[in-house]
This record gives structure tokens, C-alpha cells and sequence, in this order.
């Protein structure tokens, strides 16, 4: 394999796959993005012939069903894209000789830990969407045992799409207060910095530096859902105490949230590579151009 090669992005118009293809800009290597529309990752002879007509040295798998309560009622539609559609991108890409980082969740685990899940912990989905991105892992830990790379991320925020941190700055502008979930803990994370870890992993791996496997991409630190409002409300210089705890009964939906969503990092230090840093400090840096997207978009 050689650096020179291009990288090759699916769902190349969402949030990470943004951020993913900036840094790869940034870091001087050519990429190209492969959105929905020109790459149907479910289809073994679409992803066979974007393979051999760009060449990549590294494919990093941004595509993905993540309605996460639909697919409690569409099983069989996400498994389409989160387990059949890793399984071809593996395929083709044990044929060429192209390096794989699949992008996965934390919805792998029960979440029912009382301590971060390290990488080798043992799965146990409760949602059909958990179920779905488990079987991608599989799929690509098996085709690929040696240029196979699982990252598994979870409370994505961005500038570049719909999350959390975008829906916040709306509701602060139009609440008196908040009512927010206190019973779910886990990591928020930056998809920049998730992105850098991605493009470093990538390189890491093409250098022969970072072994192959399972990874953990989140933040350090860990809060809950009430506490990263609170920090959002912080950043906008409003008053956190608009925001008050409540629990996961107040607002029940089709899939299960996990309780307790915090990953270990230990696998980074193989590669060479550092965890993310805690999750307030990427927020305070993340949040200017995350406001002013938002409020360009969505303006009062």
C-alpha cells in the first residue's frame, strides 16, 4: 500500500464525513466523497466498481442508517446499510488491498456498566439499531483481520448536520426552561476530533504503526445529557440553572437508550495515538462555529 493513493469516503455529505474530508485536506492527502446518491454501500457491485475506479489506499465507512428508533420497526432496512453494507465495502476492499475504518456506536453494549466498556468487552445490543451496527463489526473484523479498523463513537455533534448541540441552541432561543434527561451518562464528542483520529488511524495503519481492531473514539470525561445542556447553555451565556433534570421516563421511545455509554481508550496507545481530549474543552472550541452555522441556518 502506498500513502500516495486516495482515501475514499462513503456518506460523503454528512456530518463526520465532513470533518473527515477537511482534515484529510488539511493533512495534504487526496480524497474523494462518495455520497448516498453516488455510492449504494448495499450493493456488492456499486461498491466494487467505485473501488476500482478510484483506488483507494484507505476507505473510511461514514455511511449509515442512524434513525436509531425506526430501526426498532425497519430492522431488516438498517441491517441493509449498517451490516450488509460494511460486509461489501470489506469484501471489495480485501480484494484491492485497501485499508477499512467502520464507523460503529456504543449501542455494541448493554449499557448497564458502572465503569467505561474497554474495547474487548463484551457486546450485548438492546436495540435493533445496536444489533444492526454490531453485525458491520463482525463483518469487517472478519473479512478484513488484519486492514479492518472498528471505531466506535457515540453523542456526535457537529457543525455539519442535525444533533444535539444544534437542537439546543434553538431551544434556548425559544424555552423559558428545558426539562433534560440526568439518568444517561456518556461522552459527547466532537466529530472534528473524532475525524483527526480517523485520518491519523488511517495513516497509522498504511505506516504499519496501528494494529488492527477495535477502537474506542469518544471524548474523555463523561457527563449526562442534563450536564451537556447545561455546558451548551455555559457557551451561549445563558443561565444553566433553564435547564433541570429529569429522567428517561419522561420521554420513553421505541428503541432503549443505554444508561451508561462511557468507553475506555486504552487500544489509542498501540497505535501510537492519543485518546480524544475531555469533552468540555472540545466543546468550548467546537461551539463558536457550531453557533454561527446554526444561527446562519436558522436564523431568528
Amino acid at each position: 500500500m502506498s500513502d500516495d493513493r486516495n482515501w475514499l469516503v462513503t456518506g460523503g455529505g454528512g456530518m463526520l464525513a465532513q470533518d473527515v474530508l477537511a482534515r484529510l485536506a488539511a493533512a495534504g492527502i487526496p480524497a474523494v466523497a462518495a455520497t448516498r446518491a453516488e455510492l449504494d454501500i448495499t450493493d456488492p457491485e456499486s461498491v466494487g466498481a467505485a473501488l476500482a475506479a478510484h483506488l483507494p489506499a484507505v476507505v473510511v465507512n461514514c455511511a449509515a442508517w442512524t434513525a436509531v428508533d425506526d430501526a426498532e420497526s425497519r430492522e431488516d432496512e438498517a441491517l441493509r446499510i449498517n451490516g450488509d453494507g460494511p460486509r461489501n465495502l470489506a469484501e471489495a476492499c480485501a480484494e484491492s488491498g485497501a485499508v477499512l475504518l467502520q464507523v460503529s456506536t456504543d449501542y455494541v453494549f448493554a449499557g448497564d456498566a458502572e465503569k467505561p466498556y474497554p474495547e474487548d468487552a463484551p457486546t450485548g445490543p438492546r436495540s435493533a439499531y445496536g444489533r444492526t451496527k454490531l453485525a458491520g463489526e463482525r463483518a469487517v473484523l472478519t473479512e478484513l483481520p488484519e486492514t479492518g479498523y472498528v471505531v466506535r463513537t457515540a453523542w456526535l455533534y457537529g457543525a455539519g448536520g442535525g444533533n444535539f448541540v444544534r437542537t439546543m441552541i434553538k431551544l434556548e432561543g425559544v424555552k423559558d426552561t428545558l426539562d433534560v434527561v440526568d439518568d444517561q451518562r456518556g461522552q459527547p464528542t466532537w466529530t472534528g476530533d473524532l475525524a483527526d483520529r480517523l485520518v491519523r488511524l488511517g495513516q497509522g495503519a498504511l505506516a504499519g504503526t496501528a494494529p488492527a481492531g477495535v477502537y474506542h473514539g469518544t471524548s474523555g470525561g463523561e457527563t449526562t445529557w442534563f450536564g451537556f445542556t447545561r455546558a451548551i447553555f455555559e457557551q451561549l451565556g445563558a443561565d444553566p440553572e433553564r435547564v433541570r433534570p429529569t429522567t428517561s421516563a419522561a420521554f420513553v421511545r421505541p428503541a432503549p437508550r443505554p444508561a451508561y455509554s462511557v468507553l475506555g481508550h486504552e487500544q489509542w496507545a498501540a497505535a501510537g495515538i492519543e485518546p480524544i481530549r475531555d469533552w468540555r474543552a472540545a466543546l468550548t472550541e467546537a461551539f463558536p462555529e457550531i453557533h454561527r452555522v446554526q444561527t446562519k441556518e436558522n436564523p431568528a
